[in-house]
């Protein structure tokens, strides 16, 4: 591979010909192969629309050329596009500001606008990575505003619709399953009647109260801690830099964006990626709770509950003949206690920053987008691979039900509690119906039995 010399204050790196980055991205590519991944594509591709927009403004405000801030904002959006994504080689493991990766960014646009100038890769004096691309901006408060806009689109734009759809089919069996009595279940035992649909309904009820908890939390992704520049002071930014470019964000990305109303919180702390961290992290029990529920109700087909019938997607097993498993609801499971921890990451994460910044950017990054990718496809797949074409077996739901010991309980208020605790204790023992039971050890007559002891009009 053909190399050039990239020099950078008096000291020089052999970089790859053809490479737009130069000498402090190379040092940080021999530096750190710590694990072969790379920083999200989703905070570079915020993180050069930042660019794009810091560029127009800092020509606007006479802080660099208008030609220099065209070509850089142009090579901003080959960026975001995809164009150049061979051109971010850094390990996630890296600076804990990210400040490896944003100085590849910058380097890599740096490059492209002298290019497009009609200069050449590597000549600084057409346009500089710092003095131009990086204009009144840090690493410390430009990564960290690419995360809470990256984060942000996404909950928003994919993850709640997800939610969504997900509550609206979980309401649609609710109706569809609304006149199926069932035996409930605590602690894993019998308890009294319940009807199917209300089981459906409570989950619902669930995803949807932890979905509007996320759109409450996601407010504080809001505020961007642009403008603070190393330590929050704002040094060496104009004074209108920020709010110029979060103007022109909030328009972009159509949410209520605006300046962080306290610079030394927004840089010094991740405590507003932790409380949305731990949103996803409740929705993650939420959604993996279900999912439990579901693929028990629908165990079997002979000796487990049976009271679910989920779609066939596949064969179960690579020994066992016409095997069926429930696939859909174990990735689910599965993906949520990924997402549990990457909560504890971030958490951790988060409890060490120190000072006047959060050193461990990078992973929390990793990990709070990873978990609204898993959530969002989850909640996704649930929907539309599963909770849409459950059937319910009525037949064993009806018959587990009119077996149901519990169902005692509704004689409670005619004998008493002990005399009725006899009466289920007994059709247990000897494998009996209640009704049966009950028509021995009561004088309760035939038909107030029927009335009391009806499933249907327990729940």
């Amino acid at each position: 591979m053909k190399k050039r010399m990239a020099k950078e204050r008096g000291r020089t790196a052999a970089v790859p010909k053809q490479a737009y980055w130069d000498r402090e991205t190379q040092k940080a590519l021999e530096v750190f192969p710590v694990s072969g991944q790379r920083l999200p594509a989703a905070i570079l591709r915020s993180a050069a629309r930042i660019k794009g927009h810091a560029a127009a403004v800092n020509a606007e405000l006479k802080m660099i050329p208008a030609g220099k801030a065209r070509a850089i904002a142009r090579a901003a959006r080959e960026v975001e596009a995809g164009r150049l994504a061979d051109q971010f080689p850094l390990d996630l493991y890296q600076s804990g500001s990210g400040t490896n990766s944003h100085g590849n960014l910058n380097e890599v646009i740096a490059n492209r606008a002298a290019e497009l100038l009609g200069g050449r890769i590597g000549d600084r004096r057409l346009v500089h990575p710092n003095d131009h691309v990086n204009r009144g901006q840090s690493s410390n408060d430009v990564m960290p505003t690419a995360l809470h806009l990256a984060a942000a689109r996404a909950i928003v734009r994919e993850l709640i619709p997800a939610l969504t759809r997900l509550t609206h089919e979980l309401e649609r069996k609710a109706k569809e399953f609304n006149r199926i009595v069932k035996t409930g279940r605590t602690h894993l035992m019998d308890a009294a009647p319940i009807r199917l649909g209300r089981e459906f309904s409570g989950w619902a009820a669930r995803v949807r109260l932890a979905s509007a908890d996320l759109e409450r939390t996601v407010e504080n992704l809001y505020e961007l801690p642009l403008g603070g520049t190393a330590v929050g002071t704002g040094l060496n930014a104009h004074p209108r830099f920020a709010g110029k470019v979060i103007a022109r964000l909030r328009q972009d990305y159509r949410l209520p964006l605006r300046e962080a109303e306290n610079h030394f919180e927004a840089q010094a702390a991740s405590d507003r990626l932790v409380r949305v961290s731990g949103s996803l992290r409740d929705l993650a029990v939420t959604l993996a709770g279900i999912s439990e529920n579901i693929r028990c109700l629908g165990s079997g087909p002979t000796a487990g509950l049976g009271e679910l019938m989920l779609p066939e997607l596949m064969a179960g097993s690579t020994i066992m003949p016409g095997k069926v498993n429930p696939v859909v609801p174990e990735a689910v499971i599965m993906a949520c206690t990924k997402v549990i921890g990457n909560d504890a990451a971030v958490a951790v994460a988060g409890l060490n920053a120190r000072f006047q910044l959060s050193t461990m950017m990078p992973l929390i990054a990793q990990s709070l987008l990873e978990s609204i990718t898993l959530l969002t496809n989850a909640a996704r797949l649930f929907a539309e691979k599963c909770v849409r074409s459950i059937k319910a077996n009525a037949q064993r739901c009806a018959r587990l039900a009119a077996q149901n010991p519990m169902l005692a309980t509704a004689l409670t208020p005619q004998i008493g509690y002990d005399k009725a605790a006899e009466i289920a204790q007994r059709a247990v023992k000897e494998g009996r119906p209640v009704k049966e039971v009950a028509a021995e050890m009561t004088d309760l007559s035939p038909a107030e039995l029927d009335r009391l002891l009806d499933p249907g009009k327990m729940t």
